[in-house]
């Protein structure tokens, strides 16, 4: 294996609850890889600074001062960083299994290759469909009329990768779940800064999108194996709404008003639908939606309501 420097970036904001997890597996998921870590802190009001003091004394320790953004704080992590082989971004609920780098990298040497992504699992064991297609007018009226996991079996009408066989191979997808990215340095380089302009959600999409514009394309390692603890964009309302709404802010930014009209509405068809079976969190985004100042406004921590 070849002899790599990575730089490990996580972003924290009231993290002590899942974070001594993620730190506690650092060393074997690194094992044979050169590596240092940095947490970007968005102000959290509880003990993760201390966790991360107790448990990697060495790790260097940025605060934003406030609750800035996922994209934010990535940034504010990459600007501190030295030249390396890659950047290892990770959410805080991730655990890495002993080797799951060395994997990762082995992958990011292939040409064309600039985000490298591991095969993601539940707690229990069971597979995480992290693969997306890029987003898209039919896949957006596939899943407002199919849902997304039936539309996904499809590739013209779904977003979701759900195929078992692409997640065995080292499939390469337009881009994929945000909460474990293996950067080339070059790609860090040649894209710049993240979007901070999404707040949460969306950002690792238009990154993976504008890597992929740059010849970088995402690739999965399947034999590389992390956990992700379940996050809450599934049960919580407001952050439903937000990743409703920057997925609509996503798309119009890369096409045309037509385009992203006809987009937008399939979105909202598929949210007033659920709405309609007694989805809340559904309705409360058709609602957004339907507000042309949701649509303008960027997304805050003061105004994710």
């Amino acid at each position: 294996m070849r002899s790599a420097k990575v730089a490990v970036v996580v972003v924290t904001w009231n993290s002590a609850e899942v974070l001594p997890g993620l730190l506690a597996s650092l060393e074997q998921g690194l094992q044979g890889v050169e590596w240092s870590l940095t947490v970007a802190d968005n102000a959290s009001a509880d003990e993760t600074l201390t966790v991360v003091q107790s448990s990697v004394p060495s790790a260097g320790l940025i605060q934003t001062g406030y609750n800035a953004g996922y994209a934010a704080a990535i940034n504010s992590a990459l600007a501190q960083l030295e030249p390396c082989t890659a950047v290892l971004i990770l959410n805080p609920d991730v655990r890495l299994a002993p080797g799951c780098v060395a994997t990762m990298l082995a992958q990011l040497d292939e040409p064309g290759t600039g985000v490298v992504v591991p095969r993601l699992e539940s707690e229990s064991g069971v597979l995480a469909h992290s693969l997306r297609r890029e987003p898209a007018l039919l896949r957006a009226f596939g899943e407002a009329l199919l849902g997304n996991r039936r539309a996904g079996r499809y590739p013209r009408l779904g977003e979701l990768v759900t195929a078992e066989d692409a997640y065995r191979t080292t499939t390469t997808a337009d881009w994929a779940t945000g909460a474990a990215l293996l950067l080339s340095w070059d790609c860090v380089t040649a894209c710049g800064p993240w979007d901070e302009s999404y707040f949460l959600y969306s950002e690792e999409t238009e990154y993976a999108l504008r890597a992929r514009d740059l010849g970088f394309r995402t690739r999965l390692a399947p034999e590389a194996r992390a956990v992700h603890l379940e996050g809450d964009s599934e049960v919580s309302p407001r952050l439903w709404t937000l990743l409703t709404l920057n997925k609509v802010r996503l798309y119009r930014r890369r096409h045309s008003l037509a385009a992203a009209t006809l987009f937008w509405a399939a979105t909202l068809l598929r949210e007033l639908s659920r709405g309609l079976l007694g989805h809340h969190r559904s309705r409360r985004a058709a609602a957004a939606l339907l507000s042309p100042s949701r649509l303008r406004t960027r997304p805050t921590a003061e105004n994710l309501v």
